[in-house]
């Protein structure tokens, strides 16, 4: 899993995602102070939206891409500190659930 935090995205930045973001989710990406990129497998990244929101109040949408090796992006809007916060928990549960099936492999 693939992950990036952008502080104060451009104008440009905001426009590219835009763009790929489902046009119903009526989010305007310029009004966040800090955007959390992540890529991986589909059940991670679903894992990851609900880690995320719980959290801290974020706001997570599924990024339209066309990637032949079947990973997803998603996108965690909101300021800076819950975006960080948000971030670190997903990568902290990850982790955790890597530890629990390795000590305990069926």
């Amino acid at each position: 899993m693939d992950y990036r935090i952008i502080k104060a995205p451009t104008a440009g930045v905001s426009s590219i995602l835009q763009r790929r973001i489902d046009m119903s989710a009526k989010l305007d990406v310029k009004s966040f102070e800090a955007i959390g990129l992540m890529q991986g497998k589909l059940c991670d990244m679903v894992f990851a939206a609900d880690i995320a929101e719980k959290a801290s109040g974020v706001t997570v949408v599924d990024v339209r891409g066309n990637c032949p090796q079947n990973l997803v992006m998603i996108a965690v809007f909101g300021d800076t500190a819950s975006v960080e916060t948000a971030m670190k928990k997903i990568s902290e549960e990850i982790e955790h659930q890597k530890v629990i099936f390795r000590a305990n492999p069926k």
